[in-house]
């Protein structure tokens, strides 16, 4: 696989949010692509965008012989500027990320994860400031509870389908997915969005009114 575009990563991290994101890609007419909102921060500073590294995992009722394999080798298998979008079918019975799992994604390059269920480790994890935005917390193992049985296949996260490759960005107001093909055009409009609101809030803090600076600037 070709390098990913880590400029892309870190112009998202610095200049837009996740909301001016959605707004844009409400424009460009896909509505559909921001997570759910039990999706949140397990710690303070969770900001990243990256590029969908996906992994599906599954609930099971008994301890396979190899447990670990498959989600060994995904984990393994992340690149720099990717994040890794874990869809369980919204299972809550086990905590599928933890620690060692941010630290090895972290070594790879990794620039966060994404996990719709729980996670486990959460004072480790922040003390490697690895960004992980999940349904909640639960200390389980997923030996014998969950397994991931795929990886870089199309999978639901947060209600959202998340194929490999699409742009994934969080931030303190949740995580949204722009598709693949329409990341270039998707931060351009983004950034022009963010310019605008950057002059109608100095114009709002001057005093100005709301519909003046509406007609002026079109955003609100």
């Amino acid at each position: 696989m070709a390098a990913w575009d880590i400029e892309a990563c870190e112009f998202a991290e610095k200049n837009l949010y996740t909301a001016v994101v959605s707004d844009s890609l409400d424009q460009l007419g896909v509505r559909h692509q921001a997570m759910r909102e039990y999706l949140r921060p397990v710690h303070k500073g969770c900001v990243f965008a990256g590029w969908a590294r996906t992994i599906s995992c599954s609930d099971i009722y008994h301890i396979p012989e190899n447990p670990y394999d498959i989600e060994i080798e995904a984990v393994d298998s992340l690149l720099p500027g990717e994040v890794a979008v874990c869809g369980t079918q919204k299972s809550l019975r086990n905590a599928p990320w933890g620690e060692l799992l941010s630290t090895a994604a972290k070594a790879r390059g990794a620039r966060g994860a994404v996990i719709d269920g729980l996670v486990r480790d959460i004072t480790k994890i922040e003390d490697i400031n690895f960004p992980v935005f999940a349904a909640g917390i639960k200390p389980v193992d997923s030996m014998g509870r969950g397994i991931v049985t795929a990886y870089n296949v199309p999978v639901e996260c947060g209600e959202v389908i998340v194929h490999p490759g699409d742009f994934v960005f969080g931030d303190h107001d949740g995580v949204i997915v722009i598709p693949g093909k329409m990341v270039k055009e998707t931060l351009a409009l983004a950034y022009d969005k963010v310019t605008r609101e950057n002059h109608s809030r100095e114009e709002l803090q001057k005093g100005a009114y709301l519909r003046d600076v509406f007609a002026k600037f079109g955003v609100l």
